[in-house]
């Protein structure tokens, strides 16, 4: 599953996968984050958590570029992308996969199509690449041979895992998940689960999720952040927040107050 990475911008050793500077955003009077600093680094699996209507969905959007902060900085390998024209963004982007909760396969499509999409917008006309990747992702993904289904032939877990190997064409350098699992049975979840990890262990490919999976975030992650009121409350390696964070702890056990 090694590849080279096609689109590597020459960012410095040691320079964050993404970096969020005093990142706020709202909308009229409605102040969703007030003052949201995040450095991750390539290779790292972190886990956005916090109530609901937090904007933690947000947050993935404004790294996507798809989303402007009010104010604020937002680097990706080192490169600030608030303010950049369509043409640079479309570049930013060839390094970010996102797998949004609606992040929806087109259902007229077949499954080669619906995977070879990406790669024929960035310009790859050629069918026997196009083959060849298409088949490669499905083995990633662990679902080979499927090509001519299209999505309604497939369980809810499997065009997860299809939307994923989209997801992947451009091989990425960052992956966005939003809430990756809702909706699916244990099986599928943990599935899901595991390649995430598979992603970022053999391909060095830094994730970053939002999920209200507890356990899911467990195993997909290695750090956990956690906002609220537009701000960063705890922020640490998984094991060390969860035993050592009241917050994290009144969170994860149910015992959060909504308002608080």
């Amino acid at each position: 599953m090694n590849h080279p990475h096609t689109n590597n911008s020459t960012a410095p050793e040691g320079t964050p996968a993404i970096e969020l500077e005093h990142i706020g955003l709202a909308f009229g009077k409605n102040v969703v984050h007030r003052d949201i600093c995040l450095s991750v680094m390539p290779g790292e699996g972190v886990t956005i958590l916090g109530p609901s209507g937090t904007g933690k969905t947000l947050i993935l959007k404004m790294i996507a570029g798809l989303l402007k902060p009010t104010h604020g900085s937002v680097k990706v390998f080192g490169r600030a992308i608030v303010g950049l024209d369509e043409d640079d963004l479309t570049e930013v982007r060839a390094d970010i996969g996102m797998l949004f909760q609606g992040a929806a396969l087109f259902d007229s499509l077949t499954v080669y199509e619906n995977i070879s999409y990406p790669l024929i917008e960035a310009g790859e006309r050629r069918t026997e690449i196009l083959r060849a990747e298409v088949a490669r992702l499905l083995q990633v993904i662990a679902l080979p041979g499927i090509e001519e289904k299209y999505p309604p032939e497939l369980s809810g877990g499997q065009k997860k895992r299809v939307a994923l190997a989209r997801a992947l064409a451009r091989r990425p350098r960052i992956l966005l998940f939003d809430e990756p699992t809702t909706g699916l049975d244990p099986s599928a979840t943990k599935l899901i689960d595991d390649l995430i990890v598979q992603l970022r262990q053999e391909m060095g490919v830094t994730t970053m999720a939002v999920t209200h999976d507890i356990e899911s975030a467990r195993r997909i992650s290695n750090r956990w952040v956690l906002i609220n009121k537009g701000r960063v409350l705890a922020d640490g390696p998984t094991q060390e927040v969860s035993q050592h964070s009241q917050d994290v702890q009144r969170f994860i056990s149910g015992r959060w107050v909504e308002g608080e």
